[in-house]
């Protein structure tokens, strides 16, 4: 389980979460995002856009499977490069 700040100027928005479920659905492993208390399937777009993960939101992502962490490794790149928006 790992929390990240979203920093992106527009925040978890279509393009972002697009990029987010790209990621996820390539890998076995299970995904889940919760922010504010919502828990929703890392692999889902609808899902991701409904957490409406603006800048300066956190977010926390818990994943469970044979390929965690390097899912993990990838997800933290993508997040830490402000899902290369900016």
């Amino acid at each position: 389980m790992q929390s990240f700040k979203i920093k992106n100027k527009l925040g978890l928005h279509a393009r972002a979460a697009a990029s987010f479920v790209k990621i996820t659905s390539h890998y076995k492993s299970d995904v889940d995002v919760e922010k504010d208390g919502q828990i929703i399937n890392g692999k889902s777009i609808m899902g991701v856009l409904m957490l409406a993960a603006a800048k300066g939101s956190t977010i926390t992502i818990s994943i469970r499977g044979e390929d965690c962490d390097d899912l993990m490794r990838e997800l933290e790149q993508l997040i830490k490069k402000n899902f290369n928006e900016d």
